[in-house]
C-alpha cells in the first residue's frame, strides 16, 4: 500500500505527553501508529495501536511492520517512550539499571534501527528524541545519573544519526524537557518542583508537543536538542 499522507510512530502514546503527539499529529492530518504497554484500541482509521514493550524487538518489529503494511511508509518517529528513576546513585539497583537501559537505551535502539531503513528508502525522514534538561544542568535536589546515562545517550545518539543521515534527506532532532504536568507528578508537588526552574512554575505538555511542531516543519534545524525547561538549562 502507498499513500501520499504522511505517518508518524510515536512511542510511550498511552497517556501524557505521548497521547497528546497522537492527537496532534492526527489535526495535521498525519496517520499514526501509537505503540505503548497498555495502549487501547483506537476506532479511528487512521491511527493503528500497538500494545508491547518497546524495549522488545519483536515490538518494535511490530510497530514499524504495521506502519509499513497499514500505511505504506514512514516519516516520522517519536522516541517519547522512557522511565525515570530517581535515587542517591548508591540506591540504585541492578534492576533498576537494567530497566532504564533497556527502555530508554534499547527502546531507541531497535525502532529507530528498523524505521531510519525505510526511511532512506524514501530518502526523508525525522527522529525526534525526548530527552532531559537533566542531561546537561544537573542538580544536587534531582540525584538521577542512571537518567543522566541514558537521556545522554539519547543525546549524543542524536547528534551522530543526524550527521550520518544529513545527506540522505533524514533530520534527528531532540526535546530536553523540565518537569512536564504529566501522572508522573502528583499535583501537590508542582509547587516546589516549579521552583527548580527559572520561570517559576512546572511546564504543561503542550509546550512539549509544540517544540516538536516545530521540529517537524523546521527543515533546516537538525542534530538540534530543543530545551523545554523554563531555563533551567541556562543556569540559576
Amino acid at each position: 500500500m502507498v499513500t501520499e499522507q504522511k505517518v508518524a510512530i510515536i512511542t510511550g502514546a498511552g497517556q501524557g505527553i505521548g497521547a497528546a503527539l497522537v492527537d496532534a499529529y492526527r489535526a495535521r492530518d498525519y496517520r499514526v501508529v501509537a505503540n505503548s504497554l497498555s495502549i487501547a484500541a483506537s476506532s479511528d482509521d487512521g491511527i493503528a495501536t500497538v500494545r508491547g514493550d518497546i524495549s522488545d524487538r519483536k515490538t518494535a518489529e511490530r510497530v514499524v511492520g504495521d506502519a509499513m503494511t497499514r500505511f505504506g511508509r514512514i516519516d516520522t518517529l517519536i522516541n517519547n517512550a522512557g522511565i525515570f528513576i530517581g535515587k542517591p546513585f548508591g540506591q540504585y539497583t541492578e534492576a533498576d539499571y537494567n530497566a532504564m537501559l533497556s527502555v530508554n537505551l534499547g527502546g531507541f535502539f531497535h525502532v529507530t534501527q528498523l524505521a531510519i531503513v525505510e526511511m532512506e528508502k524514501r530518502g526523508s525522514g525525522h527522529i525526534v528524541q525526548i530527552t532531559t534538561t537533566l542531561v546537561d544542568r544537573a542538580m544536587s535536589a534531582v540525584p538521577s545519573v542512571l537518567a543522566s546515562l541514558t537521556k545522554g545517550g539519547l543525546a549524543a545518539a542524536t547528534r551522530s544519526l543526524a550527521i550520518e543521515y544529513a545527506k540522505r534527506g533524514i533530520r534527528v532532532n531532540a526535546v530536553a524537557p523540565g518537569v512536564i504536568k504529566t501522572s508522573m507528578h502528583p499535583v501537590e508537588s508542582y509547587a516546589q518542583l516549579g521552583a527548580l526552574h527559572p520561570i517559576g512554575r512546572v511546564g504543561e505538555i503542550s509546550d512539549i508537543v509544540g517544540a516538536i511542531l516545530y521540529l517537524e516543519s523546521a527543515g533546516f534545524v537538525t542534530g538540534e536538542t530543543i530545551h523545554v525547561d523554563g531555563g533551567q538549562a541556562a543556569g540559576h
